[in-house]
């Protein structure tokens, strides 16, 4: 079995951040959302994998994977020019996957659970696909499925207005090359896509067996600054264990799951878990609050931050109290006069704000 991974995309929805940088890059404690994928990926013993990339970001996806032996398997890249939809990137793919079966993993997508049970089921109940499904609070945002008795999808909306079940369809999928055969029936949709949802409809169509694999654990789709920041919140306190490595002086405090990695120091500062600060990140007399991700070489300094995510070489210094915020690399947020409310922010690469 091989894997296409979808690391293209322009990420309009993560702006001013993904100007600078893929979507799929942008870390969640401190890994980018891509080395998630990949280590599911490798759990389950695939050992050729597929990367679509855009012509955009494919340098820094490229610089952070590799040739893939950091998972133990074998990369090969294929250039989407445009974001076509999800069913073109396997278009363009098909010379890569050959003949064989694959599983195709959104690279903004995160799975609790990984996908090694759901590879052992598609392969004792063999099935031209397998999509993964999550029950949702608001399926009226998402592609829906509908299932008959025995578990199989008999019919699949895209954002429907009156939902047949709250079944949404999550950024993983299990397909036999018989997809492709699909893909060559569809047409675009009215966006000028070709979605995947009208290919695995086709399939239905042509009586083939498409199965749904309802995911029992977290799903997160990691497209909008709040997604995002749920999904630091969640990785953060399923594997934040206590572990300091760095510098902490006789004048800190640090309580509960907190990650202090080599070469950080925390000076005069209070830090409760589970919070992760990255090597050669600096603390002073500042208090880190819960769910916060500090990335490597940062400052924070005379303030107050809690919910955050700070990627690598950013400074905020003397800033009264910043939470629910995205701060991105080379960043710097200072302070001009005082304030008292709390800021939330979203601030792209080597951006300066002075509150």
């Amino acid at each position: 079995m091989k894997a296409l991974v979808l690391s293209g995309g322009k990420g309009t929805r993560l702006r001013p951040l993904t100007y600078t940088m893929a979507k799929q890059l942008v870390p969640i404690a401190n890994q980018p959302i891509l080395g998630y994928v990949m280590g599911h990926l490798s759990q389950a013993g695939i050992e050729e994998v597929g990367v679509i990339v855009a012509p955009e970001t494919q340098r820094e996806v490229r610089e952070y994977l590799k040739d893939g032996k950091k998972w133990q398997f074998k990369i090969t890249y294929i250039l989407q020019e445009q974001p076509l939809g999800l069913a073109h990137a396997v278009k363009i793919a098909q010379p890569f996957l050959g003949s064989s079966p694959f599983v195709m993993y959104l690279g903004d997508n995160l799975l609790g659970s990984g996908i090694c049970d759901a590879i052992d089921h598609f392969r004792a109940e063999p099935a031209d696909a397998l999509v993964f499904l999550k029950h949702v609070p608001d399926p009226t945002a998402f592609g829906v499925a509908e299932l008959d008795e025995r578990g199989g999808i008999k019919r699949l909306i895209e954002k429907p207005k009156d939902p047949p079940s709250d079944l949404a369809l999550v950024g993983v999928y299990l397909f036999t090359p018989r997809i492709h055969q699909a893909i060559s029936c569809i047409k675009p949709s009215w966006r000028g896509e070709l979605e995947i949802t009208d290919a695995i409809q086709a399939l239905i169509e042509m009586r083939a067996s498409v199965r749904g694999e309802i995911l029992k654990g977290w799903w997160l789709d990691t497209g909008k600054k709040d997604d995002f920041l749920a999904a630091n919140t969640v990785v953060l306190d399923e594997y934040t264990k206590r572990d300091i490595q760095g510098e902490v002086d006789s004048k800190s405090h640090v309580e509960g799951r907190v990650y202090i990695c080599r070469g950080a120091k925390v000076i005069r500062s209070e830090v409760r878990g589970p919070v992760i600060i990255g090597p050669e990140a600096e603390i002073v007399d500042s208090f880190i609050g819960p769910f916060s991700s500090i990335g490597k070489g940062s400052r924070i300094s005379n303030s107050v931050i809690e919910h955050i995510v700070i990627l690598e070489q950013a400074v905020v210094d003397g800033v009264g109290r910043i939470e629910d915020s995205l701060i991105g690399r080379h960043a710097r947020v200072t302070k001009g006069q005082r304030h008292t409310e709390a800021l939330r922010l979203m601030i792209g690469d080597h951006s300066q704000v002075e509150i």
